[in-house]
């Protein structure tokens, strides 16, 4: 690496664990880029939401949102749409969890392995991996890397859920049971993944997951 400024792309879900970005993951997320010395840049795809959750109840709200409105609420409104995404003005990718990289960004919350990923994320991803640059996800969010890189044999982890981790080498990973804050890192495909909310973790844990994730991306970077 080079004394330049390191950039990261931050792919949001939404605004919120039960039907967005999981705004605790964003957030250290967020930090944890600007702690090392680097910056941010945020995006999410511009779609409805699979649909809207009473945060307060847990109920299903008659209404509809929009994925990118509402994660320009995380990212204070500095926010691209996915589509815009250029692999070349970033040196590494991240996905925070929350349900909705399982519900908006891809669907394995509802079809599991027989799940597909948004055509933006996955050409992310595939512009991420064909340049060489290494790719992180947090909680649920592996699933989607599975998704796409389980025919690679792509080494992840989303913490010791049993059923989960069985889809995702369904899927053709090679999954890893970890503790709070601990990262698996797949140096060969250069992709770093930690468990986060995955594990009935503390804020304080969550923060140190992130952190770590960052730091090992950053290390992953030529």
């Amino acid at each position: 690496m080079t004394d330049k400024i390191v950039r990261i792309g931050v792919v949001l879900a939404g605004c919120g664990v039960y039907d967005g970005a999981e705004i605790h993951e964003a957030v250290c997320t967020l930090l944890a880029i600007s702690k090392a010395g680097a910056e941010a840049l945020c995006f999410a795809p511009d779609m409805p939401h699979a649909h809207v959750v009473n945060h307060l109840t847990g109920a299903e709200m008659a209404e509809t949102r929009n994925v990118l409105v509402e994660a320009a609420r995380i990212a204070r409104g500095r926010i691209q749409p996915l589509s815009a995404f250029d692999a070349g003005a970033v040196d590494a990718l991240i996905f925070p969890g929350g349900f909705g990289a399982a519900k908006n960004l891809c669907d394995f919350a509802y079809k599991v392995a027989d799940c597909s990923v948004n055509p933006d994320v996955a050409a992310a991803v595939a512009a991420m991996r064909a340049a060489g640059k290494p790719i992180g996800a947090l909680c649920i969010a592996p699933t989607i890397l599975a998704k796409l890189l389980g025919g690679e044999g792509v080494e992840l982890t989303i913490g010791d859920e049993a059923d989960t981790a069985a889809a995702l080498e369904a899927l053709g990973a090679k999954h890893r049971v970890t503790v709070a804050g601990e990262v698996v890192v797949d140096q060969r495909l250069k992709v770093a993944t930690s468990p986060c909310y995955m594990l009935d973790s503390s804020l304080a844990q969550i923060a140190e997951g992130a952190e770590n994730t960052v730091k090992a991306l950053i290390a992953l970077i030529d």
